[in-house]
């Protein structure tokens, strides 16, 4: 056993591993999200995994100055449409999708090592029981379980269960391409009217159905990393390993819940968890 391991619990295939955030010009709170997310991270995964931050609509000058500091070896790549596989092009409107994709750009970050996609708003403390499985794999993909199925178009493509892309795991020298090409097309001939990457719940749809393809994937439990929201049914508790932070990164959200406007109940959320979440990452809670 190594050193590392004998300081903290041991990961599988660590030093074989990077984890990738992608964040664009989301609100403050998604940058605050970002920064615990890759403190987390680094305590969980250590030194030995690789680091990596696609940023895109903004700067990485100015996504790391919305950040803030961050310990440990972190890079940050600026990434375009340039960089989108022609798949998701074709199937976009301008400026691509408006927002939707980025999670899927590029494919692969560093296609030798077994690859985990975090949203910016997903925030590990403790190894879930789905991901150590992943990691002792050499073949296995992962996604996280969601509170209910929100697959959109890709719905009949995926197997029986509720599934999040917010945690997504390919192992050593898969590519998502050919898959992407084949659920879409799929999806298109199904459809009078085409098919369009234009929303949150499709573009989930299809990473989910992409993995799918690839094979049946290992599933993060929701009580180890809860879909984190004041929003039933959602949960609006910490899970035992981590949270998902849904809906943080957006501007505003034009509804009320229970008469109060969403916008306070995501800001009353927030607050409520960040001291227990810097804590978790080891961080001073700003004032």
């Amino acid at each position: 056993m190594n050193d590392c391991c004998m300081t903290r619990v041991c990961v599988p295939n660590a030093g074989r591993l990077v984890v990738r955030w992608t964040v664009g010009d989301v609100r403050p709170r998604g940058f605050e999200a970002l920064r615990l997310s890759i403190a987390c991270a680094q305590k969980l995964f250590g030194p030995d995994a690789k680091y990596v931050v696609c940023v895109n609509t903004v700067s990485v000058m100015e996504a790391k100055r919305r950040t803030g500091a961050v310990s440990g070896e972190v890079e940050w790549r600026e990434v375009t449409a340039m960089d989108a596989p022609n798949v998701l092009l074709r199937n976009s409107d301008s400026e691509l999708m408006g927002g939707m994709g980025w999670k899927l750009i590029p494919l692969r970050v560093v296609p030798s090592r077994y690859e985990l996609a975090l949203d910016n708003d997903c925030i590990l403390w403790k190894l879930p029981t789905a991901m150590r499985q992943w990691l002792e794999s050499d073949r296995a993909c992962l996604l996280a379980e969601d509170v209910d199925r929100f697959l959109g178009s890709f719905d009949a493509l995926c197997p029986p269960g509720a599934m999040n892309a917010g945690v997504r795991g390919l192992p050593p020298g898969e590519d998502l391409r050919e898959p992407l090409r084949h659920v879409i097309n799929e999806v298109t001939k199904r459809s009078s009217a085409g098919f369009r990457l234009t929303d949150e719940i499709e573009e989930q749809g299809l990473q989910a159905a992409a993995v799918c393809h690839l094979r049946s994937p290992l599933l993060v439990s929701k009580e180890e990393v809860s879909i984190c929201s004041p929003f039933w049914p959602r949960s609006p508790e910490l899970g035992t390993c981590g949270a998902h932070f849904v809906g943080i990164n957006a501007a505003h959200i034009p509804w009320e819940y229970y008469e109060i406007p969403a916008d306070e109940w995501l800001n009353e959320h927030w607050n409520r968890h960040r001291p227990e979440l810097y804590a978790k990452a080891e961080l001073p809670l700003p004032s």
